[in-house]
């Protein structure tokens, strides 16, 4: 198989369905209020992409693409404390990976820093904005809460004159971390809490990863992104649920400033799956505490652990047009996603046979050197698609020790002693007696094949229930197998207040099976590869793959095996 190409993505043909959003951008187009549109996606560079991400950077950059406008890629980099260039970059490749280019339209929050400082003197200036010295522990109590208004500052009635002074001396560095912040001046009895004077502006003495040591006050987020998106013309500005409530500041800093362009804030429902966090904190906290292998670990939620472990880009897009867009909160069964893979990679990855566990099978009336060969296609269904491969067959084969059972329970259709199964492609084989180690486990099957029934046909008719892969024992090659599953053992980690996320982890949510043996055609085969190993789920090669070791990684199996390791109590929904 060295020979074999990376399968070309298999992109939905299905049209794209109507939804809130695209209604507004048709109505906005259709009314003229906009000759094109333009989205951002504004990630704060500190951690690794998401899954959750992966819905709006679809969103975002799909709804550019389909109605012909532009989405830019914007760092929301307004915390230098917590952002690095590594999360940057890394940004940059899951965007590309996920199939989406931004052009020359990349920018940083940080680009406009100098005109955020003069919009936050514009509103010192109309009376709208004041210094204050609270700690945050007052700045929080003089809030209030949902049923009670909260309390004007001491400071609030500083004049603009004494505001201005000392916000340049904040700029220029005077004032510790903490000592004063800059606050909008709204309405502490306002029933939105987030109106209720928010902080605009605190003191960070932090290099900055993109301005250096030029600032030593940064902006908040809830004055930037509003602010961010005018001076680069955002249409719509489209976000998670979380932020409707900011909504309103949103609006109220760009009237209050005065820019010209006034984009529009429109939240969708956040992706929720089950079974995953996405918590960066909490993401961040396995890395740290050696709970995974990294950011890219293939159980990771992230971009990069869902590219490192098989995943294809078009079966995350996939899965994003089919669980669409609304403002209804609601959880995803992680099944859902993995049958988007599945129906990606099942027309597009060849078939070939591996043995994970093996056991022994040897056949005593099968020539001791004889090697025949079987033509098997990569495509069974449709054998021309991307031809077809010799499997060497020898008196010795491996096949999956789950395929024989010694004393086996009613409906077990496998190999037991005195019966008959089909070996694929192969011969017709029965079970005559076993080998077993000093525990009395079975180590070795001896069987007897029927010449007459090459390729796995009965020429007399006789019907065989059972069908075995299987690989030779002289002429398969070794490899590294890692059956990934669910990082969680429930379907909604980190929800109860009660239980530590960490004891929610899935104890079996990676096996390393280093026995496990691959048919000799995958010789040579290379890095980031797919292939479905039959009756098995679907593999890939993992970059750690080189000549001389074959290391696969398990993508998903070829059904939901789930709800079963759920009810056999092995994990809890």
């Amino acid at each position: 198989m060295s020979s074999q190409t990376n399968p070309s993505p298999a992109e939905s043909t299905s049209p794209h369905a109507t939804n809130f959003i695209r209604n507004i951008i048709e109505e906005d187009l259709q009314s003229g209020k906009h000759k094109t549109i333009v989205t951002r996606f504004p990630p704060e560079p500190n951690g690794y992409l998401h899954v959750g991400h992966a819905k709006a950077i679809c969103l975002d950059f799909g709804l550019a693409e389909d109605y012909h406008g532009t989405c830019h890629l914007r760092m929301d980099d307004t915390n230098p404390g917590k952002e690095e260039p590594e999360y940057i970059e890394a940004i940059k490749k899951d965007v590309r990976w996920l199939g989406f280019d931004w052009g020359e339209k990349v920018y940083c929050a940080s680009d406009y820093f100098d005109q955020l400082y003069e919009f936050a003197e514009r509103l010192i200036q109309k009376g709208k904005a004041y210094v204050d010295d609270s700690t945050p522990e007052e700045i929080r109590a003089g809030r209030g809460t949902l049923t009670e208004p909260g309390v004007n500052s001491p400071y609030r009635e500083r004049s603009i004159e004494e505001n201005l002074d000392l916000f340049r001396r904040m700029r220029a560095g005077e004032f510790p971390d903490g000592a004063k912040v800059l606050r909008a001046k709204i309405d502490m009895a306002h029933p939105n809490i987030v109106m209720r004077d928010p902080t605009l502006y605190r003191i960070r003495h932090q290099t900055h990863p993109h301005t250096g040591d030029k600032w030593c006050i940064y902006p908040m987020y809830d004055f930037t992104h509003c602010l961010s998106d005018s001076i680069e013309g955002i249409t719509h500005s489209l976000c998670t649920l979380e932020f409707e409530n900011n909504r309103p500041l949103y609006d109220w800093v760009l009237e209050e400033v005065g820019v010209e362009c006034r984009p529009r804030q429109i939240e969708f429902s956040r992706l929720n799956l089950e079974s995953v966090i996405v918590s960066k904190r909490k993401l961040l906290q396995l890395v740290k505490e050696g709970r995974v292998n990294g950011w890219d670990d293939p159980r990771m939620p992230t971009l990069a652990g869902m590219r490192r472990r098989g995943y294809t880009p078009e079966s995350i897009r996939l899965f994003c047009e089919r669980i669409g867009i609304s403002k209804a909160e609601n959880w995803i069964s992680y099944s859902l996603f993995e049958q988007a893979v599945r129906d990606d990679l099942n027309p597009k990855v060849p078939r070939v046979m591996a043995v994970l566990r093996p056991l022994k099978v040897v056949i005593d009336n099968y020539p001791q050197d004889q090697v025949e060969e079987f033509e098997a296609p990569y495509f069974p269904d449709d054998p021309p698609k991307m031809g077809s491969r010799l499997l060497p067959f020898t008196r010795e084969i491996y096949i999956e020790q789950e395929d024989f059972m010694e004393d086996p329970p009613p409906k077990f259709f496998r190999l037991a002693p005195g019966r008959e199964v089909r070996l694929r492609r192969a011969y017709i084989i029965k079970c005559q007696s076993v080998v077993k180690d000093e525990t009395g486990r079975v180590i070795e099957v001896h069987c007897t094949y029927d010449p007459e029934t090459k390729g796995g046909n009965a020429p007399d008719g006789r019907k065989i229930k059972g069908t075995l892969h299987w690989v030779s024992a002289t002429h398969s090659l070794p490899c590294e197998v890692r059956l990934y599953d669910r990082l969680f053992a429930v379907d909604h980690p980190a929800t109860r207040e009660d239980v530590n996320f960490l004891d929610e982890l899935n104890p079996n949510s990676l096996e390393i099976l280093k026995e496990a043996r691959v048919e000799k055609s995958m010789a040579g085969t290379p890095a980031q590869r797919w292939f479905q190993f039959e009756r098995s789920g679907y593999f890939y090669t993992d970059p750690d793959t080189d000549a001389q070791h074959l290391v696969f990684n398990r993508v998903v199996t070829l059904k939901d095996t789930w709800a079963k390791i759920v009810q056999a109590g092995k994990g809890r929904a």
